[in-house]
Order: structure tokens, then sequence, then C-alpha cells
């Protein structure tokens, strides 16, 4: 009898790619028009995944479904959820000044009736590689302890060589568990170092400082604990128009409060995505290398 369960890859394609100029998300970058995602989820069908959920915006939902409906049909279950400024909002918390979704928290939280087994989240214009996918499934498959997880990149290896980025920065105790998950929103390279760009100036940041490149992993339970906790962030941010509820916002709070644990697991070991209209050239050869070492057909859904 296997033991393996129905699993759920939550997709978060809401993003606006103001930086990139375009909606990167259903952008060609495979040598057969493949997006980024087709990739994602040709790797979650082969570590087991079962469902996919995509967060969108009302605006890309029919190109969203166009696109991907057809060639994922009997191979996963598909559910589109939209991620709306005022979903799982209360009116006195919406703002007019507001003109992008509110973090990958909420969009998270956009897929709370859709979802009731185990998940991974990841970003639509990420590439994660194969052994990602495989480990979140094997922990799923095999830990019995009801912790949740990430998958752990080093930060030297997820910077663009193009502008700032970013980048949830972690930290583990000795049992692989996370610490504790800083969002460092501007991580740039500059004379041979990697900065982040503070308000009280610049830190020097370890290159190999584990990092969240959201991939996550969580229980169902995780959807009223990011209720509360988004609840209690509309009430001190509702008035700042750019305030996003990151993920690692839920992962501290839920550590800090002692009402999960988070795992840091291994499996990080390719990554690229698109930040900038520039990195599409590099992101681009770099999956024609992996399709010229036999990783990936050319034609991916053939």
């Amino acid at each position: 009898m296997s033991n393996k369960k129905d699993l759920t890859l939550l997709v978060l394609a809401a993003g606006m790619g103001s930086r990139y100029g375009g909606i990167k998300q259903i952008d060609g970058f495979g040598p057969s028009g493949e997006t980024i995602m087709d990739y994602s989820l040709y790797d979650a069908i082969r570590a087991g995944f079962t469902k996919v959920v995509f967060i969108v915006r009302e605006e890309i939902l029919e190109t969203v479904k166009e696109r991907f409906e057809p060639k994922l049909k009997g191979k996963l279950k598909v559910e589109f959820v939209i991620q709306a400024l005022d979903t799982f909002v209360p009116k006195q918390y919406l703002n007019s000044a507001r003109t992008k979704p509110w973090g990958t928290s909420h969009a998270m939280l956009c897929a709370k009736n859709v979802i009731n087994e185990p998940f991974a989240v990841i970003n639509a214009d990420d590439f994660y590689g194969r052994a990602a996918f495989k480990s979140l499934a094997d922990f799923f498959n095999s830990d019995a302890s009801g912790a949740h997880a990430m998958v752990g990149y080093t930060l030297k290896n997820v910077l663009s060589e193009h502008g700032s980025v970013s980048r949830g920065c972690g930290e583990q105790d000795g049992n692989g568990y996370l610490k504790s998950v800083v969002e460092r929103v501007t991580i740039v390279k500059e004379n041979g170092k990697i900065i982040s760009k503070e308000k009280d100036g610049d830190l020097v940041m370890d290159p190999e400082t584990p990092t969240s490149m959201n991939f996550w992993g969580f229980h169902p339970n995780i959807f009223p604990i990011i209720e509360t906790m988004f609840e209690d962030f509309l009430k001190e941010n509702s008035n700042n128009p750019k305030a996003e509820f990151f993920i690692p916002l839920v992962g501290n709070k839920m550590i800090q409060q002692g009402t999960g644990k988070v795992k840091v697991l291994s499996g990080g070991d390719i990554w690229f995505g698109v930040t900038y209209k520039e990195d599409k050239e590099e992101v681009s050869n770099k999956i024609l290398e992996l399709v010229n070492k036999g990783e990936y057909p050319a034609k991916l859904w053939a």
C-alpha cells in the first residue's frame, strides 16, 4: 500500500512584473516557448504532486487558463483563484491608494477554500529545479512531525547581475529547523561583496546565508494562522499602500509564538529567475543547457 499523499502545488502568479516590463509569468523562455511555470509543473508531476492551484490577477485569468488547462488535462487537478485587492480584506482596511496585491502570504490566504492537503508554494517566475520538488514531496510523504518546510538556497547563487533583488535570509538551529528569516528588500552586488541596503546603512551579507526563494511547504492548518496574522498586519499597515504581507513574516511569527516549526530542506541546488528584462536571455540559455543535458525534453508537453 502506498504511503504517498495527495499534494498540491500553489503557484503565485499574480505579481505585477513592474521591473520586468511585462507579464513574465506567461513569457516564453524554453526552446519551444515554454514558460518558467511549465518547468515547475513538469517537475511537480514527476515528484508526485496531484493538484495545482494558480493564484492570478483577474486580468490574466483567461490567458493563464487557455495556456495551461489543455496541457495539464489528465495530469493534474487544476484550480484558479483570484488575488484581488479586497480578498480577505475587511472593508475598514481597504485603501484606494493601493494598486498592487498585498504580497505572498495574502496570495496563500486566497487559496484557503480550495486546499485541504499538504501543499508547496512557489513563485511563477522562478526556476527551482527538479530536486527541490522531490525534496519537499519526500518530506511530506515521510515526516510525521507536522512541521512545515522551506527549501533552502544559498544567497550567493540567487542574485541578479542586473539590479537589486528582495530575498528572505534565514538562520537555522542545530537540528535543521528555521530560527528566523528576514526579508531583505534591496540586495545588490557591490565591489565583490553582497550588500543589503538598509535604512540604517549598508549591511554586508554572508554569501552562504540560507535563503528563501519562496519555495515553502505547508500543512493546511497554516490558513487560520495566516488569517489571524493578516488582520493584525492590516491594523498596522492598511494606510501604507506599498506594505506587503510576505511569507517570511508568517514563518517568523509562527516560530516565535510556538504555533509551528519549519524544517529547512536540501534540494535548493539550482535556481534562476527573472526580475529584469535583461535576465531573459540568461534564463533561456540556462534552460537550453538543461535540455541539452537531457534533464528536460526540447518540447516539454509533446
